[in-house]
C-alpha cells in the first residue's frame, strides 16, 4: 500500500498536467509553463527536505507543513512577491483539488493545503502617462529607417489597444482587419480572443505598413532583426530608447519608471478619462471581471476630486461618536 502511494503521487501530478489541463480545460500555453515552474520548484523544494526523489514521493509527504515552507521559501530565499506567492499557491491548490477525486485516501492533507490562504499584499497605485508623455513617445522613433518605422507602429499599436505585452509580441499579420469596421484580433489569457477597433490614425498607419511586409497571414506583425516575433525583452527595450528621445522633448519623462504595461494603464486611464463606461474597457482590457478595472477609477485622482465637488458641504460638522461601553471603547482603541 505504501509503495501505491509513492507512484500514485508522480502519476496525478502527470494526470494533472496531461489529461486535466491539456487535454480536459485545454488551457493556454502560458499557464502550462506557469504551472510547470510551480511544480519544478515545489518538488526540488520536497526532495531537500523529505530526502527523496521527486518520484519517491507520497502525498504524504507534500502535506501543508511542506507547501507552507515552500511559500516562505519563495519570499525569503528566492525574494518573491505576495503576488507570486499567491500565484505559485493557486497552481497548487489546482492540483489539489484534482488529487482528491484522483484519490479520496488523500482527502485530509488536500483539505489543509487547502486552507492555506493567499496572502494580502499592498497594492500601489497604477502609473500612467499623460496625453503630452505619451504623445512624445509615439513621436520618438525615427521613421525613416525600418526599425524606427516597426518601433512606431508598435507603440502606436499597444497605445491603441491597450494589449498586453505578449499579446502584442504575438500578433501576426492576419490579425489586422482594415476593411469596414477596422480592427486588431487578439488572443489574451486563457485563450479570450478579443477584438479591439482602431482609431483612424492607427488603420492607415497600419495600412502603410502592412505593405511593407509579407502577404504571408502567419508573419509576425512586429518582427525582430531575424524576422521572427519581436520578444518581450526586445519590445521593452525599443521602448526604453523612445522613452529616452522622448525625454528630450518631454522632460516630465525624466526618471520616470516606464513599462509596456504601464502603456496598457495609460490606454484605459484616457479612456475613461474620456467617459467610456468602465465595463467597456474591461471588455477593451481583456479583463475577467470589471472590478479588476475599477483600479483605475482608484487612480484618477481628477475624477475624484470631480465627484468631490458635485457634493454639497454639510452645514454642520457631524458629531464624533463617543461609546458607551468600556468594551466597544476597547475596541475602538485597537
Amino acid at each position: 500500500m505504501k509503495q501505491r502511494s509513492k507512484t500514485l503521487f508522480s502519476t496525478v501530478v502527470q494526470d494533472f498536467f496531461s489529461n486535466r489541463l491539456i487535454n480536459e480545460k485545454n488551457v493556454s500555453a502560458r499557464t502550462i509553463a506557469s504551472y510547470r515552474d510551480t511544480f519544478r520548484l515545489l518538488l526540488r523544494h520536497a526532495e531537500k527536505h523529505r530526502k527523496k526523489s521527486p518520484t519517491d514521493l507520497s502525498f504524504a509527504d507534500v502535506d501543508a507543513t511542506l507547501v507552507l515552507g515552500f511559500l516562505n521559501d519563495l519570499e525569503q530565499t528566492r525574494g518573491n512577491t505576495a503576488r507570486t506567492r499567491n500565484s505559485r499557491l493557486a497552481a497548487i491548490r489546482s492540483f489539489m483539488k484534482y488529487a482528491s477525486f484522483r484519490e479520496p485516501s488523500s482527502v485530509l492533507i488536500v483539505q489543509r493545503v487547502l486552507a492555506i490562504p493567499l496572502k494580502r499584499f499592498q497594492r500601489p497605485l497604477l502609473g500612467f502617462l499623460s496625453r503630452d508623455e505619451i504623445d512624445a513617445i509615439l513621436a520618438a522613433p525615427d521613421a525613416s529607417t525600418w526599425s524606427g518605422h516597426r518601433d512606431q507602429m508598435l507603440l502606436r499599436t499597444m497605445y491603441n489597444t491597450g494589449a498586453r505585452v505578449s499579446e502584442i509580441a504575438a500578433l501576426r499579420v492576419s490579425d489586422v482587419s482594415l476593411g469596414n469596421g477596422s480592427h486588431v484580433r487578439i488572443m489574451g489569457k486563457g485563450r479570450k480572443e478579443r477584438t479591439i477597433p482602431l482609431w483612424r490614425s492607427t488603420r492607415d498607419a497600419l495600412k502603410h505598413w502592412l505593405s511593407l511586409l509579407s502577404s504571408d497571414g502567419n508573419a509576425p506583425l512586429f518582427a525582430n532583426r531575424h524576422g521572427e516575433h519581436i520578444s518581450r525583452s526586445g519590445i521593452e527595450d525599443r521602448l526604453r530608447v523612445a522613452i529616452a528621445t522622448a525625454t528630450e522633448k518631454c522632460p516630465s519623462l525624466e526618471g520616470r519608471r516606464v513599462s509596456p504595461h504601464t502603456i496598457r494603464h495609460t490606454t484605459a486611464m484616457h479612456l475613461l478619462q474620456s467617459g467610456v463606461d468602465i465595463t467597456v474597457i474591461a471588455l477593451w482590457l481583456g479583463h475577467e471581471s470589471p472590478s479588476t478595472t475599477h483600479q483605475y477609477v482608484e487612480a484618477d485622482l481628477a475624477m475624484k476630486e470631480r465627484a468631490l465637488k458635485k457634493l454639497q458641504d454639510p452645514a454642520k460638522a457631524p458629531a464624533r461618536y463617543r461609546p458607551s461601553d468600556p468594551l466597544l471603547e476597547f475596541l475602538n482603541s485597537l
